[in-house]
């Protein structure tokens, strides 16, 4: 059996699906599967590096397919890149994957599952979709077939049978688990696969210790953090009220890193509001990620809620491995929202409530014991609940289950309850 990721991006990515995708794959080819990940050339943040077509990285072969590379920013450039990797993808599998062969789909480009589906049935090989993101749903939920909603209609249908052909569906939450249940067909295998961060790669670092926050000059402030994609599906209006606020604290700083299609819009905001609180920093080197998180000690993580069925803020999971507090800004009975609640490592604020969120601060800045209390929960949680090791254990069960079976026959487990 071989096993064949598909996505757009893989290491030296640092992306959210490259870092995930990454990390199984790694593990597994440790574990002794044979690995291929079949990604693009290019790295989703720099137009200009070209990476080569075929390397090996920890242990996983990697096949790099020649497409377009317009870039991110532009709507109709983002599409010809989709078409051209879309194009590619089906080809190399036509060529490649073979009866044996488990294809690991994941959903960048979107419409991944659909494309896969055909070239797979055509090889006879096998299918997990691994669903870590819902297209076309958030792109209704944002609006982008209010002129088209038969096309909306019509994609969503294409993409509930793509991945109805699967011999397994990997869902993060249980939330979009139920979702797709109510989607799809009762007898389409979902399992349940939760995201992860790995303890050995991101780990508390003290504030003492991190030469980034002398770096930076923030030595002896407290430093409320955002890390990763200033995406659509994120709010900022209720950070950047916040941040005004808190304009005359000195001692409170907010530490805004990485890039999206936000960014710009974000980065506007905060000079006409004249919040030099505010700082931007771009997304940092791999090795630099556990100084990076740990740089903040209070993160904030936000999604919009009608999009909590569609997307996991991954960030999340980050956060927990560097051992600090989440103040998540979204639907207070959201994936997030709950385990925050569960444990008690960090709060909850609804989007718009500025002022909650001002406030929040002010008493995590001024009990300065409970905060570290939250981190050190946050930690077990991460060791307890969403580890590296339990993550790679229970894919080599999907794995190994579907490869037992011979003819892929799914397994299927009952609706998880919230």
């Amino acid at each position: 059996m071989k096993v064949i990721f598909v996505n757009r991006y893989v290491s030296p990515d640092q992306s959210a699906t490259s870092r995930m995708i990454t990390s199984i794959a790694s593990a597994l080819a440790q574990r002794g599967y044979e690995v291929v990940a079949v990604a693009s050339r290019h790295l989703h943040n720099e137009d200009q590096t070209v990476l080569p077509p075929n390397e090996v990285i920890s242990g996983i072969k990697v096949v790099r397919l020649t497409t377009s590379h317009f870039g991110r920013l532009k709507t109709f450039g983002r599409a010809i890149d989709y078409f051209f990797f879309h194009l590619s993808a089906f080809t190399w599998l036509v060529r490649h994957a073979s009866r044996d062969d488990i294809a690991v789909v994941c959903t960048d480009p979107p419409f991944l599952s659909v494309t896969t589906a055909v070239a797979l049935r055509l090889r006879g090989a096998s299918s997990v979709n691994w669903v870590m993101d819902l297209f076309p749903e958030t792109a209704i939920e944002l609006g982008l077939f209010k002129r088209s909603p038969i096309v909306g209609r019509l994609a969503r249908s294409l993409r509930n049978w793509s991945i109805g052909t699967s011999a397994a569906i990997a869902c993060p939450t249980t939330t979009m688990a139920d979702y797709l249940r109510d989607e799809l067909s009762p007898r389409c295998p979902i399992s349940l696969l939760r995201q992860w961060s790995d303890g050995k790669e991101i780990y508390p670092i003290a504030a003492a210790d991190n030469e980034l926050r002398t770096e930076w000059g923030l030595d002896d402030k407290l430093v409320i953090g955002y890390s990763g994609n200033f995406g659509r599906a994120h709010e900022f209006d209720t950070i950047l009220n916040a941040a005004a606020l808190l304009r005359d604290q000195p001692d409170i700083r907010f530490l805004m890193i990485g890039n999206g299609h936000q960014h710009a819009r974000v980065v506007d905001a905060a000079k006409k509001l004249g919040l030099d609180n505010m700082i931007f920093k771009p997304l940092q080197p791999a090795e630099n990620l556990a100084k990076s998180l740990c740089t903040a000690d209070v993160h904030l993580v936000s999604l919009l809620p009608q999009l909590e069925h569609c997307i996991i803020p991954s960030k999340f999971y980050g956060i927990l491995a560097a051992g600090r507090p989440t103040i998540f800004i979204g639907d207070l009975n959201g994936e997030v929202a709950r385990v925050i609640d569960a444990y008690g490592c960090g709060k909850n604020i609804a989007i718009g409530e500025g002022q909650r969120l001002a406030a929040a601060i002010r008493e995590l800045r001024d009990d300065t014991a409970r905060r570290l209390e939250m981190g050190q929960i946050a930690r077990r949680v991460l060791t307890n609940d969403y580890s590296y090791d339990q993550a790679i254990d229970k894919w080599c069960a999907l794995l190994d289950r579907l490869d037992r079976s011979g003819d892929r026959v799914p397994h299927i487990e009952q609706r998880v309850s919230p």
